[in-house]
Parts: structure tokens; C-alpha cells; sequence
């Protein structure tokens, strides 16, 4: 079988495949490691035919949609997972044909409602249910620790002992386990009834993951993260520099106009001499009234240089097609010793 692991950080993800046919799928993928799919499957002439996603992930943004795409690939998930980019929804026992491969459904619900693991060949591909020296956590949206005492206990500990376990998250780097090795040793495996155990993972008091809502939301919608959006936004917008702008306030154009996007309070505060204000909520309802000629040339300001790029990105897309954002925002102008004014001048707010 073909295998191999990628790492990013404390997640893992997997690319397995039929050597005699080159077809291959990919496990629990993470949005930061597309390229290295790509790669992967291009040094071994791999056709990637199948992305196996273990449950709906809540910390980290799954690349699930972007493969499938990349790829012309199915997505396969339980048939509980609300993502909507899901080509194959699945039940317990149902088996997916990859190659002379057979990959086994198992389903494992109790770290979330879809949980899976997919059992080919001697490897176990556990997600979030089972760890190296521990289980998933049980206390997220869909969790359930009864269902996972099921899951782990009536289920996954019953297979071979020599089967290889394989996690999507090992943040000690051990790589891979055994069942037996984690009946043997892991501490949440030993003998005990499903109260003990319900009670054990209700007393974990565990803290959220970083990225909590906005993971959930990527993954269980196919929405996009706030990162994508930058990017995006700053792939369509060009950029001027602080110096540039600097030099440009003092030539009192008519058609240039400075416009920044923070919260009123913070513009009070301090913001470039001459700009008008107009919060990033309110800059598709009121842009209109303020400039009627779509040829001025506007450029954005926020605090560090994330807002002012989507908003210079909105402003194209409504037609305002010489608008550009600051490279940078107010803090670093401040730090620079480009001046300031504060305070508010009617004829400066829309």
C-alpha cells in the first residue's frame, strides 16, 4: 500500500493508495498543506480519487473542497457531516473500492456526531476518537461521551492488536501506535464502566481550540476563512506605500481621497490629515452618496492593513476601480512619524 504522512504541527493527514493501480486518496487533509498534496501526488504519478475526511474538525480548516476540485476527487464523510461539499455520505461497514484496496467505514461517533475511522489493510485511521496515549475530546458541539465509551470500547478495542493506529493529531510525534499498545497503556482505556468513563471526560475541563468557531464554520458550511479572504482580497488590490501617500497629501489633489475605515472612536483618536471616515460596516450603504464619480482614486486605511484591503477590494468590486489600500495601517503611520490629526470635522464624516 502506498503511505505516507503529513505533518503540520500537531495534525496529521495521510496519502494512501493501491500501488498496483496509482489510486490514491487522502485523510483528514489541512488547508495549509496543499501544495504538498500536489506534490506528493505528482513525484508518484498518483491519481487521487478519494479525500476521507474522519469528522467535521474544529481546529484546524480542512482542504477537503479545494482537493476535490484540484483533484476532480469525492469527498467522502458520514452521513451526519452538514458539510455540503460532501460527494459520499457513508454508514457503518459500507466500504469505498481504492484500487485493489478496500477501505472499511467504522463509524465512532462521541467526539462529534460524524466521526469516523477507516480501517484498510492493517492500518487504522482513527481522527479524533482514538490518540496516541489518549482519546478525543468529548465536550465540543456534537460531542458525546457515552457514545464514544461505545466507540473505543465495543468497537475499535476489539480489533487485531497488531492493527496500526494512525491519529489525526499527534502532538507528541510518535507517529503511529497499536491497539494492543493502547489497551496496554493508555490511561483512558483502562477497564472501567461507561459512567466512570462519562464522568472522566466531563472532568477534563479541556480548553476551546484556537480557531474554535471560525473552524467549525469553514468546515461544516465549505465557507471560507478569514485568511482566504485576505488573500484573495489582496490579490485583486494593489498597494501604496506610506512614503508614497505621504508625498501625495501634499500635492491637494482633487482626485484622491484618504479613506478610513476604522471605528469612529479610533479615528477620533488619530488618523491622516484629510481623511474621511466611513466604517468598514457601512461602506457598502454609504459609499454611493459620498462619491458619485466611480473614477476617484480612494485609498483605504485601517489599523494594521487587513480591513482597509478588503474594503479596497469591495470598493472594485462595486466599481470604484482605482481604489488601493495603504501598505500598513494607522500604527505603523504613527510609528513611522508620518503626521497625525485627531478630533472630527463634520465635512470629513459620511
Amino acid at each position: 500500500m502506498i503511505f505516507e504522512i503529513v505533518a503540520d504541527g500537531g495534525c496529521k493527514s495521510y496519502v494512501i493508495g493501491c500501488e498496483a493501480t496509482c489510486s490514491a486518496a487522502i485523510i483528514d487533509p489541512n488547508l495549509n498543506q496543499l501544495d504538498r498534496y500536489q506534490g506528493i501526488a505528482n513525484r508518484e504519478g498518483l491519481r487521487i480519487k478519494y479525500i476521507f475526511e474522519t469528522h467535521t474538525h474544529a481546529d484546524h480548516f480542512s482542504a477537503a473542497a479545494q482537493l476535490a476540485k484540484l483533484f476532480d476527487a469525492r469527498v467522502v464523510m458520514h452521513r451526519d457531516s452538514p458539510a455540503p461539499h460532501v460527494d459520499i455520505h457513508v454508514e457503518d461497514g459500507h466500504l469505498i473500492p481504492l484500487g485493489q484496496l478496500r477501505v472499511q467505514v467504522i463509524h465512532t461517533p462521541g467526539h462529534t456526531r460524524d466521526s469516523v475511522c477507516y480501517y484498510v489493510e492493517d492500518h487504522l485511521f482513527t481522527g479524533d476518537t482514538l490518540l496516541i496515549g489518549g482519546t478525543g475530546r468529548s465536550d465540543l458541539p456534537t460531542g458525546d461521551p457515552a457514545q464514544l465509551y461505545s466507540s473505543l470500547f465495543d468497537k475499535l478495542l476489539s480489533l487485531p492488536g497488531e492493527t496500526l493506529v494512525y491519529p489525526a493529531h499527534d502532538y507528541k510525534d510518535l507517529g503511529s501506535s497499536t491497539i494492543s499498545t493502547e489497551i496496554a497503556g493508555n490511561r483512558r482505556l483502562k477497564p472501567r464502566t461507561e459512567a466512570e468513563f462519562v464522568e472522566l471526560m466531563q472532568s477534563l475541563n479541556l480548553a476551546a481550540p484556537t480557531h474554535l468557531t471560525e473552524a467549525l464554520r469553514t468546515n461544516m458550511t465549505g465557507g471560507k476563512t478569514v485568511q482566504q479572504m485576505l488573500g484573495e482580497a489582496g490579490e485583486s488590490v494593489p498597494f501604496i506605500s506610506m512614503k508614497e501617500l505621504n508625498a501625495r497629501l501634499g500635492q491637494q489633489r482633487n482626485d484622491l481621497v484618504v479613506l478610513d475605515v476604522r471605528e469612529r472612536d479610533a479615528y477620533s483618536t488619530a488618523h491622516i490629515p484629510g481623511a474621511m471616515h466611513l466604517a468598514r460596516g457601512q461602506l457598502e450603504l454609504k459609499v454611493d452618496e459620498k462619491f458619485p464619480d466611480p473614477g476617484i482614486e480612494i485609498i483605504t486605511v485601517c489599523t494594521v492593513g487587513k480591513i482597509s484591503t478588503l474594503a479596497a477590494a469591495t470598493l472594485r468590486e462595486l466599481g470604484f476601480v482605482r481604489a488601493v489600500a495603504l501598505d500598513g495601517g494607522m500604527k505603523q503611520w504613527r510609528e513611522q512619524g508620518f503626521p497625525i490629526d485627531s478630533g472630527e470635522d463634520p465635512a470629513l464624516l459620511i
